[in-house]
């Protein structure tokens, strides 16, 4: 005897697939501050990446651990920042770039995204140049950079030295403190612009984290 197909109404139908869980995005700061001045800044990128949705880790190179270095190891994106130092990033952070070699020579932060920032004591100070410097050690690392993602401020009659990028700084974050002023003298713009490049770097993870996700399905 023949068995009737089930009917399309009888067969069994597939469960549907559980939404994919979003995962936040992991930043790691990784910085050197001479006088804390750049610790601020520090603080208000983890700041604006946390509140953007980011698990973030700060770490001081100067000071780095086996396991700080497991927590960069495992980031999803990586923001160097340093003072600008006779035009250049500090001798602590070129320290800690030159023991970033064995990560070199394992690809170890391949296709991880990177930003930084930077400040020093006059408007210009050659800031430009020590955030070139972590571009090239990204590209080093063949890391993907995230600019800043601003227009500049404070460059017309009506503008105000309370605009975010103040400086006119594409490629990083840049903040001016005077030099006779301690940590607490870091202004408030440059804090904010911080606090910018943050949410910046965390929203960019999300959405290449989001990306690999979808092309790995």
């Amino acid at each position: 005897m023949t068995t009737p197909a089930p009917s399309a109404s009888s067969a069994a139908s597939p469960s549907p697939a559980s939404p994919a869980v979003a995962v936040p995005p992991v930043v790691a700061v990784a910085y050197h501050s001479g006088f804390g001045h750049t610790a601020v800044l520090a603080e208000a990128v983890r700041d604006g990446a946390a509140d953007a949705g980011a698990t973030v880790h700060l770490v001081k190179v100067d000071e780095i651990t086996e396991e700080q270095w497991g927590l960069l190891d495992a980031a999803d994106a990586i923001v160097f920042g340093s003072p600008t130092y006779m035009g250049t990033a500090s001798g602590a952070f070129h320290v800690f770039a030159e023991a970033t070699s064995k990560r070199w020579a394992t690809r170890a932060w391949q296709d991880k995204l990177a930003a930084g920032f930077t400040n020093s004591g006059s408007k210009s100070g050659d800031k430009l140049h020590t955030l070139q410097f972590f571009t090239v050690l990204a590209a080093q690392h063949g890391m993907h950079w995230v600019s800043l993602g601003l227009l500049p401020g404070w460059n017309s009659s009506t503008a105000s030295e309370n605009d975010l990028n103040r400086l006119g700084i594409f490629l990083g974050a840049g903040a001016q403190t005077d030099s006779d002023r301690g940590p607490d003298g870091v202004h408030k713009a440059d804090i904010a612009t911080a606090d910018h490049l943050g949410r910046r770097v965390a929203a960019q993870a999300a959405v290449y984290a989001a990306g690999r996700a979808a092309v790995a399905a």
